[in-house]
C-alpha cells in the first residue's frame, strides 16, 4: 500500500487546496489496492460529505473563479487551468469576459462562494446559461448543486489520473 505521505501527495489536490479529505481518507483505511478512480473518489468522496458544513464550504470556498482573476495572473492549479482552457474560457472575447467577472461577482455576493461547474466537455456558453440559471437558486439549493459539481470535478481529475479505473 502506497504511504500516507505519497497518498496525499498524489490525491490531496483531488477536492480543491484541501489535502485534509484525502490525509482522512488514507486514515480512515477503507482504500483498497489496486487504486482506481471509482474506489479512490468513493473514499474521498465519503470524507467530504461526512466534514462539517463549515468545512465543506472552506473547500467550495477554495475554488477559484471561472475566467476570474486567478485564471488572468496565472495562478490557477495546474488542474483547474487546463479545465478552464479545454472550455475555451481562456479565450473570452472582452464582452463575455465582463459577463463572467459580472456574474462571479453577484453569485459570490449572494452565496458565499465562487461558482462551480463540471466544465469538461462544456464550452463557454454552456457555463454561461448554467451560471444564469443557478443563480437563482436557494442557497441551500445552491450549495447541494456546488458540493455535487466538487465531486464529479474530483471524479474526472482521478480519472484522468487512474485510468485503469473501474
Amino acid at each position: 500500500m502506497m504511504s500516507r505521505e505519497d497518498f496525499v501527495s498524489r490525491f490531496g489536490g483531488v477536492f480543491e487546496h484541501s489535502p485534509f479529505i484525502a490525509e482522512r481518507a488514507y486514515d480512515g483505511g477503507h482504500l483498497r489496492e489496486p487504486l482506481t478512480a471509482a474506489g479512490v473518489h468513493a473514499s474521498l468522496t465519503a470524507v467530504f460529505r461526512a466534514a462539517s458544513p463549515e468545512e465543506r464550504f472552506g473547500v467550495l470556498s477554495a475554488h477559484p473563479d471561472l475566467a476570474g482573476r486567478l485564471a488572468i495572473a496565472g495562478e490557477l492549479t495546474e488542474d483547474s487551468r487546463k479545465e478552464q482552457s479545454g472550455a475555451g474560457l481562456d479565450r473570452l472575447s472582452p464582452a463575455e469576459h465582463a459577463r463572467f467577472t459580472e456574474l462571479n461577482s453577484a453569485y459570490v455576493e449572494k452565496f458565499g462562494f465562487p461558482f462551480i461547474i463540471a466544465v469538461k466537455g462544456l464550452g463557454k456558453d454552456d457555463i454561461l446559461s448554467a451560471f444564469e440559471i443557478r443563480i437563482g437558486n436557494s442557497r441551500d439549493e445552491e450549495f447541494a448543486t456546488a458540493t455535487a459539481q466538487v465531486e464529479r470535478i474530483a471524479l474526472l481529475r482521478l480519472t484522468s489520473m487512474l485510468p485503469e479505473a473501474e
